[in-house]
């Protein structure tokens, strides 16, 4: 056993050595590319796919410049890969995971996440929390879909939460729309929890903390508080008595003669002055704003912030592993400590870095504006990078699954274009679909000859322009509506037969 060890130990090292060299060099083996096709094609039943192999081969050194350098490489041996029996494919990518060029750990880097920590079956809880400011784009893909797989592959519940206690920025389609792209892109919400449904629990929370002199309502000057928070010193509101607070925590409800205006008092939690990091000192859990809400109107005017309410949600929903964006992890540390004053676990915490695109605009608030000036024909608009204008292309959930199992639970932002995202989202993509897609011929009829032709297909591509085209396959005219064609020699395309233009396009 000590010697199987040391040998897989010493083989580890070499692929290790042999990857930086290639690295180095900026070179790929045939052997390296051998190795990545008989990979891919041992996941997808003995069928490799070219453009899947050249993204593992990123994993192997290979840098994006180099791609024209070896593309004909790859599908010579893409295409000899192709042609063994599946039983072969399996032998000799053994082989090679035994020479040390690819290891058995990368031939799953596809298909799994790395395992959780202290996470038992049936007993997973995750959650995934978006903004009601617009439905869901492509970064909430990213963020939300390994909550997702966790509780899927630990057989657990994964929880939809709408976080809608900032009364100012709330678009009340978003609701609706949330909860039915987080149904068809994830597959496994347990349920939609509505912070602002309820707000009677956020403030018996709040009541508890005061009640433990761990929070207290603060009257002083914004600007004078900020100077004694910054020089670790008290405010004078921090030593009053928890019945004081209580009152004072009553005029903040009140709609009364009594009760405090807006920016008068802020619900604090009561932390260490002398912590390193001000952002964790006296942080609010609650203020007045006399915003009408667009799903509870004037129902409420004191609003807790997402501190408290997302740890009460954790409490009570029994989360176990929360996966959320790197910039949340002062709000993690928050939380935990909100946590201690009952002494309860929190649950562990995982961090992801975002995809920081180039030139792609993923804001809800700046696209809806597009949309209602004109520029956009709505969230489905198939120049969008939202999921509704995804879906209706012709992208699977499987899809996004997958490159969120690629990229896995990174804490790295990934600087990233339009262009180079959607190539791999693309490749991902068509292997799902290729199996599902109906073959039809296609001919491109140049704009010229337009009239001449007479086109009897027009697929919409994402630019917003028309491709034109003629098909004398049969299957066109059995189509369905959500039917995605292969068009051979273009691409794959989805029939939408509402549509003016009825074929729209997903990818090559």
């Amino acid at each position: 056993m000590e010697k199987t060890n040391k040998t897989a130990e010493k083989a580890m090292k070499e692929t290790k050595k042999t990857k930086k060299e290639q690295a180095k060099k900026g070179k790929i083996s045939d052997e390296i590319i051998k190795a990545y096709s008989l990979k891919n094609a041992v996941e997808h039943d003995g069928k490799a796919i070219v453009g899947s192999v050249v993204s593992g081969l990123f994993a192997a050194g290979l840098k994006k410049e180099e791609i024209k350098d070896i593309i004909m490489r790859v599908n010579l041996i893409v295409n000899d890969v192709n042609k063994m029996p599946l039983e072969t494919q399996k032998q000799e990518l053994a082989e090679f995971e035994k020479k040390g060029l690819i290891s058995k750990r990368e031939t799953r880097a596809q298909d799994e996440l790395p395992e959780l920590e202290s996470a038992e079956e049936g007993k997973v809880v995750t959650r995934f929390a978006p903004s009601p400011s617009g439905p869901l784009h492509i970064g909430h893909a990213a963020t939300g879909m390994p909550s997702s797989l966790y509780a899927k592959k630990y057989k657990g519940k994964f929880y939809i939460r709408i976080e809608d206690t900032n009364p100012e920025n709330i678009d009340p389609e978003a609701y609706k729309m949330i909860s039915e792209e987080a149904d068809w892109l994830f597959g496994n919400v347990t349920a939609v929890i509505i912070q602002s449904d309820r707000m009677a629990k956020y403030y018996e929370f709040a009541e508890k903390l005061i009640k433990k002199n761990a929070a207290y309502v603060c009257t002083c000057d914004p600007e004078k508080f900020k100077k004694l928070l910054l020089e670790s010193k008290p405010c004078p509101c921090r030593s009053i008595s928890s019945k004081e607070n209580l009152e004072r925590w009553k005029r903040m409800l009140s709609k009364g003669s009594d009760a405090y205006k807006e920016g008068e008092a802020v619900l604090r939690f009561k932390s260490n002055l002398n912590d390193p990091n001000p952002a964790l000192r006296d942080f609010p859990l609650a203020r007045i704003n006399e915003t009408e809400h667009p799903r509870q109107g004037k129902k409420y005017r004191v609003w807790p912030l997402m501190n408290l309410c997302v740890t009460l949600d954790d409490i009570e929903f029994k989360s176990t592993h929360v996966i959320r964006a790197k910039d949340h992890m002062d709000n993690a540390k928050r939380q935990e400590m909100m946590l201690k004053v009952f002494k309860l676990k929190p649950p562990r915490s995982y961090f992801l870095g975002r995809y920081k695109f180039k030139d792609l605009e993923i804001s809800c608030t700046k696209t809806k504006a597009k949309i209602k000036a004109g520029e956009f024909t709505g969230w489905d608009d198939i120049r969008l990078p939202f999921i509704a204008a995804l879906r209706k292309r012709g992208f699977q959930p499987e899809a996004f699954a997958k490159i969120a199992i690629q990229r896995g639970l990174s804490e790295v932002d990934k600087v990233i274009s339009k262009e180079d995202y959607f190539e791999v989202l693309s490749n991902f993509n068509r292997e799902i679909i290729q199996k599902i897609a109906i073959k039809a011929d296609f001919q491109e009829i140049p704009k010229q000859k337009i009239k001449q032709e007479k086109p009897n297909i027009e697929i919409l591509m994402p630019d917003a322009t028309v491709v034109y085209g003629t098909s004398k396959d049969s299957n066109i005219k059995k189509l369905k509506e959500g039917d995605i064609v292969y068009f051979v020699g273009f691409g794959y395309a989805t029939y939408n037969p509402k549509e003016k233009v009825k074929f729209w396009f997903c990818h090559k």
